[in-house]
């Protein structure tokens, strides 16, 4: 296996540990600050690494890099009546017994003059905030990783200058075939209005194209026809004439669907430029649109990983993708022939896009997710908030104890989703090229 590749999983996996840590220092951190006793702060599963006592907390590292944790006493309230202390062992049905054994789980490590410092008795707003600031982290991590991308290596932007002029249209099979042109094959509308390499479109169908996506829009909703195609050339204003013809291309607004269209035959003029903060904010704003969009079909999705783990489908380059999959494109990058400013650019806007993508994955409410904690406090912050308004008596903490079985469930399938991707990434992985 080559060495670069290697480095680059190591690499990757150390970012994916270190994005994991600051995840867990954003419900430490609060966590520590409204009083709750943490009493142990964990980077990975399984067994522990290394570890090292710092007051009441233990901070540690296991061998399982898949995720980390803060242990916080107190997790869920005691019954009704009880002890905040202690609880009495009741079983009147599996499930039953099974909530009360994590009741009892949860308050084992309160000891006396705990009571204020359990997370079951802190305000509704103390729990969301503590709740929130893992994912809070990696939202503000991957807008740092985006910034770093953006405001300091650049990103390839497509300028209204002409870069190429093709003298012929052919299919992708003549091409092939022969990829000089003959005197079979038709002129470009480009070629034939007399458009050159160079020249700078400004507007299409009198219409401005400030942008390439803009000339790019105008030309193909022109359709099949004469169009007035405004350059300049030289610095000097001139418009053309050319007459487009329709072709099927992949459509701009929906990926893998192909619309017939207008067609001139020009290609752009590629720089890297550097963007500022406003670009940082749009393109974190537009990719946490998608990813969203994306984790709305994960089930769907899901389907798709499983028929090219045990059926030998191609795999989804836009699918689900696990922890060993990601490091191994991590090292797929370090061990590519691009330059090393490229591939620092892209190894970080790929560490970026993973902690948008954890960022809001737990956000989702259900537990065990950080989004089902937060969910019961802003429910708990409803109910009390509704019972001041209507002068009832204050009611007691949200019991998310009650949803226990169908968070074990959950944590079932999740378990089971993520060695499907580990096996996926294994026997069939998304590769950046091929």
């Amino acid at each position: 296996m080559d060495l670069l590749f290697l480095i680059g999983i190591v690499l990757f996996l150390l970012g994916l540990m270190i994005s994991i840590g600051l995840h867990e220092i954003g419900h430490l951190v609060p966590a520590k600050l409204f009083g709750v006793r943490v009493t142990q702060y964990m980077v990975g599963f399984g067994p522990t690494m290394w570890s090292r006592r710092r007051g009441e907390t233990e901070y540690g590292v296991k061998w399982i890099p898949l995720g980390g944790y803060i242990r916080m006493i107190g997790m869920l309230p005691p019954r009704a009546g009880d002890d905040p202390g202690k609880v009495r062992s009741v079983s009147t049905g599996p499930w039953q017994g099974l909530i009360e054994n994590a009741r009892e789980v949860a308050l084992e490590e309160v000891r006396p003059g705990d009571e204020d410092r359990v997370f079951y008795r802190k305000p509704w707003w103390q729990k969301v905030i503590i709740m929130a600031g893992g994912p809070a982290m990696n939202f503000v991590l991957a807008f740092i990783l985006f910034a770093v991308v953006l405001m300091g290596f650049g990103i390839t932007v497509q300028k209204t200058e002409i870069a190429a002029v093709p003298e012929c249209v052919k299919t992708a099979a003549a091409y092939a075939a022969n990829p000089e042109c003959t005197a079979a094959d038709a002129a470009s509308p480009a070629a034939a209005a007399g458009l050159r390499p160079g020249d700078v479109i400004v507007s299409v169908a009198g219409r401005p194209a400030t942008t390439w996506d803009a000339a790019t829009r105008a030309i193909r909703g022109s359709g099949a026809g004469p169009v007035q195609i405004g350059i300049t050339r030289g610095g000097r204003p001139m418009t053309l004439t050319a007459t487009l013809i329709a072709q099927d291309r992949e459509s701009l607004d929906e990926p893998g669907k192909t619309e017939r269209v207008g067609y001139l035959g020009v290609s752009p003029r590629q720089v890297v430029e550097k963007q500022d903060f406003g670009a940082v904010v749009v393109h974190m704003g537009d990719l946490t649109s998608r990813t969203a969009t994306a984790l709305l079909r994960f089930p769907e999705k899901m389907v798709g990983v499983w028929n090219a783990a045990f059926s030998g489908e191609e795999r989804d380059k836009d699918g689900p993708i696990g922890v060993v999959g990601v490091s191994r494109i991590g090292g797929e990058i370090a061990a590519s022939d691009a330059p090393l400013e490229n591939k620092a650019a892209v190894f970080v806007s790929l560490l970026a896009s993973f902690n948008l993508a954890i960022g809001l994955f737990n956000l989702i409410p259900l537990l065990p997710l950080d989004g089902g904690h937060i969910a019961g406090g802003l429910w708990e912050g409803v109910k009390r908030g509704f019972a001041r308004v209507t002068r009832r008596p204050e009611p007691a903490h949200v019991d998310i104890a009650k949803v226990l079985p169908l968070t074990y469930a959950l944590a079932f399938v999740m378990i089971a989703m993520a060695g499907l991707l580990v096996y996926a990434d294994l026997v069939n992985p998304i590769r950046l090229a091929g």
